[in-house]
C-alpha cells in the first residue's frame, strides 16, 4: 500500500512549511521542503557560476537551479509514497500546480497514478501583500533579500491565482487562507482534510 503524496504549495511567506511541519509531527508524515532539499546543490551552482549563493529568486536562479530542486523533491517523495510512507512536500509549484500532466507524470516515475495514490494539495495564502511582506521581513532569512530588493515586481507573484488543476477527486484541494497566528484550529482543519479526522 503506498502511502499519501500531500502539497503545500504558495508564495513566500505564506506559512506552508509551519503548516507543512506541524502537520508532519502529528502523523508521523515524511517532510520534504524543497528549500531545504535544494539549498546545497543550489548554493554550490551559484558559487560556482560566481553568483550569490543565497539567491533564490532572481531570472538567472530561476533557469540554473529551479528545475533540480523540484527534481530533488520530487524523486525523495515519491520514493517514501512508494514503500507506504505519507510524504508531505513543501514548495511554490507555481508553474507545476497549472500542468494537468504534470502529477501524472510524476507519479509514473513509481508506476503509479492518482487512481491509486491519496493526493491532497493545500494551496496556502495569505489576505493581501503587506501580510506577505510582514511575514517575509519578520523571518529575517538572507534567502529573502532578492524579494525585498524586488518587492513591487515579486509581490505580483504572490497575488496571483494559484489554482490547482491536476486531474484529482472532488475535495482533494483545499484553499487556505494562513492569516493570523498558528493555531490548533488550523492544524486540525488541515488534518481532518487530508486524514479525514483530528489527532
Amino acid at each position: 500500500m503506498r502511502g499519501k503524496l500531500v502539497f503545500f504549495v504558495g508564495g513566500a511567506g505564506a506559512g506552508k512549511t509551519t503548516l507543512a511541519k506541524a502537520l508532519a509531527g502529528r502523523r508521523g508524515a515524511a517532510l520534504f521542503d524543497m528549500d531545504t532539499l535544494s539549498r546545497p546543490a543550489s548554493e554550490a551552482i551559484m558559487t560556482l557560476s560566481g553568483l550569490d549563493p543565497a539567491d533564490r529568486d532572481s531570472p538567472v536562479y530561476k533557469s540554473l537551479c529551479r528545475d533540480l530542486g523540484y527534481r530533488l523533491t520530487m524523486d525523495a517523495a515519491l520514493e517514501n509514497v512508494d514503500i507506504g510512507t505519507d510524504a508531505i512536500v513543501v514548495g511554490p509549484f507555481t508553474r507545476e500546480i497549472w500542468d494537468p500532466g504534470w502529477l501524472e507524470s510524476e507519479l509514473s516515475r513509481i508506476g503509479a497514478s492518482a487512481r491509486d495514490v491519496d493526493v491532497k494539495a493545500v494551496v496556502v495564502t495569505l489576505k493581501d501583500a503587506d501580510a506577505y511582506l510582514e511575514r517575509i521581513r519578520d523571518r529575517g532569512s538572507a534567502l529573502d533579500a532578492w524579494k525585498l530588493e524586488h518587492w513591487d515586481e515579486f509581490s505580483r507573484s504572490l497575488l496571483a491565482d494559484r489554482e490547482v488543476k491536476w486531474n484529482l477527486p472532488d475535495g482533494s484541494v483545499l484553499y487556505f487562507d494562513n492569516s493570523g497566528p498558528l493555531t490548533d484550529g488550523k492544524i486540525e482543519q488541515l488534518e481532518r482534510f487530508v486524514y479525514g479526522t483530528g489527532s
